[in-house]
């Protein structure tokens, strides 16, 4: 359903230092593979044929890992993003390589495995403008949210939140058209604001599978440590798309 997504690389990586000293944040490895690409694989075995990535520190790096403008099969388009502009003014900058349909943004510095098929059946179903992937991560609970809508984030309308945002969601393109160009601004005000005025912003919780934010070295020694200790199964299967139909395990596997 949907066959294009933002993946946002362009954050300073500073609380993962001094790993992002010589290295953007969504390229740091794990187990020698790019962080980011294990976004890519995610979300291409939900069917998303191609990338748009934002970056920001150490943007030659990028240019390096994907010399190609691609990762395996799909096209990888990198936008430079000299002056950050957070994640609102991220998306708005990117809008002329997005289309006209609508697109995921998933953060490209998060490891998860949670489903993406709900969240993609729920904006549709439901005719939203916004769809967030939610959970409870135990860092944080901002997100007021029931009967499939979001009614607050951060408590700017009054409502207790509940749920985190879990770095992934659906956008319709006419979204954009709620922030300006070159507008250093994150998308949750915006969003807040929408809602107050009626704007379909829904949700879903996914609180499968697992979820790490690669926030601190101590959460990256972490994951190491579950995936060391074999305690974490991811496949991700691929039926099209790219070089045609074909299957693609994921490269984390249960260690034995």
């Amino acid at each position: 359903m949907i066959d294009q997504a933002f993946v946002l690389g362009a954050g300073l990586g500073t609380r993962l230092r001094p790993l992002t000293e010589e290295s953007p944040k969504p390229l740091v490895p794990i187990f020698g593979k790019p962080l980011i690409t294990f976004a890519f694989d995610h979300l291409a075995a939900a069917g998303v044929k191609s990338f748009v990535v934002n970056t920001h520190h150490l943007p030659d790096e990028f240019k390096r890992v994907f010399a190609s403008g691609r990762y395996r099969s799909f096209p990888v388009r990198l936008v430079h993003e000299p002056l950050l502009l957070e994640t609102g003014g991220g998306i708005k900058n990117v809008e002329p390589w997005l289309g006209d349909a609508p697109f995921l943004v998933y953060s490209g510095d998060i490891l998860t495995d949670l489903a993406l098929a709900p969240l993609l059946e729920e904006h549709f179903r439901r005719g939203n403008d916004v769809t967030l992937a939610l959970r409870d991560t135990g860092l944080a609970s901002q997100v007021a949210f029931h009967d499939g809508q979001v009614l607050d984030i951060g408590g700017r309308l009054g409502h207790a939140g509940h749920h985190d945002y879990a770095n992934v969601s659906v956008w319709n393109p006419d979204a954009l058209a709620r922030f300006s160009l070159g507008e250093k601004i994150s998308f949750i005000p915006v969003l807040t604001k929408w809602i107050s005025e009626g704007g379909r912003v829904g949700g879903v919780v996914a609180n499968d599978g697992k979820w790490f934010n690669l926030g601190s070295p101590a959460q990256y020694l972490e994951v190491h440590r579950v995936l060391a200790e074999g305690g974490w199964r991811v496949t991700f299967s691929l039926t099209s798309g790219g070089n045609g139909s074909r299957r693609m395990r994921g490269w984390i596997q249960r260690r034995r």
